[in-house]
């Protein structure tokens, strides 16, 4: 159990081998504030790519000394991302984070056949969760990418996300597969996937993982709710990861948690060689600095 973003931070800290996390078009304030709080704690190795003198010029202004990281050079967005898709290809490095571009212009060059990255069928991304209301640090997918998920997406899904834990040392996380109902109705397809997600991890189709499903989220995250209901289920009041219906719920979801129930976040998109941090520009500094932690840690060759 990883119970706040400190201990995702400490146990970064203690990894014996430095993790190297390119960005993309790198001249960007926000990105490189992040990544010189991480560089000051000796946490990871950038290599930061783009128009050289931009890229020297912020990373001045911000206070990041040019012998604690790699450049790069690239005339355009476009090749600063195949750069970059080519470091991951050949394990040079852990994770590749987006700088001022747009992320269509980054994930076009990632997904690409011949030049990208994919590695699954499914990519999806897995927003982590901090909350004060919560004994563990839980994550929920897929808060942002996959719209209207298939049976098979979910799975992927949720594939993608026991993949992530594994690599953060927690073996057999606990899945609750979400639905406003804890039993499976016909007419409620969300409800369908999730009874079948179950049946799949009975079967030892989907592995290394506990599925719970259909579960609603006052059962899988209120141990209260699993005694007042009746509910056994290890799952039950102990969710590691939660696989939400759709976008609409997933994004209702993380951003209740973060504006109004005081709970933190960061993001990372998995299904590719190597972990891709896709956060806004506008995104915070400390949502940058914790996705670049993660990606690092769940990235590590």
């Amino acid at each position: 159990m990883i119970k706040n973003f400190a201990e995702l931070e400490a146990k970064l800290s203690g990894e014996t081998v430095k993790r190297r996390i390119a960005v993309v078009w790198a001249a960007e304030e926000h990105t490189l504030t992040a990544v010189k709080h991480i560089v000051d704690k000796g946490l990871v190795i950038p290599v930061l790519i783009g128009n050289k003198l931009e890229i020297e010029k912020v990373a001045q202004k911000v206070g990041l000394d040019s012998q604690k990281f790699e450049l790069i050079p690239a005339d355009d967005e476009v090749k600063a991302s195949e750069l970059a898709a080519q470091l991951a290809k050949d394990g040079n490095v852990d994770g590749i984070m987006k700088g001022a571009l747009e992320t269509g212009v980054l994930m076009k060059v990632l997904v690409n056949k011949e030049k990208g990255i994919r590695s699954k069928s499914v990519m999806s991304l897995l927003a982590f969760m901090e909350s004060p209301n919560y004994h563990k640090i839980f994550a929920v997918t897929d808060v942002g990418l996959l719209t209207y998920p298939t049976l098979e997406q979910k799975q992927g899904a949720l594939e993608n996300a026991v993949i992530a834990y594994r690599a953060l040392g927690i073996n057999n996380p606990k899945v609750a597969v979400l639905a406003a109902v804890e039993h499976v109705n016909p007419k409620m397809p969300d409800s369908v996937d999730a009874g079948e997600l179950k049946e799949l991890n009975k079967q030892g189709v989907i592995k290394d993982c506990i599925v719970e499903g259909p579960i609603s989220y006052d059962l899988a995250m209120d141990p209260e709710s699993k005694i007042i209901k009746k509910y056994d289920s290890p799952v039950a009041g102990d969710a590691d990861i939660l696989v939400v219906p759709d976008i609409v719920s997933g994004n209702l979801l993380a951003k209740s948690l973060t504006c109004t129930g005081g709970a933190k976040t960061c993001g990372i998109i998995l299904g590719a060689l190597v972990p891709l941090i896709i956060t806004s520009r506008a995104a915070t500094i400390e949502d940058k600095y914790m996705a670049i932690i993660l990606s690092a840690l769940i990235g590590k060759r």
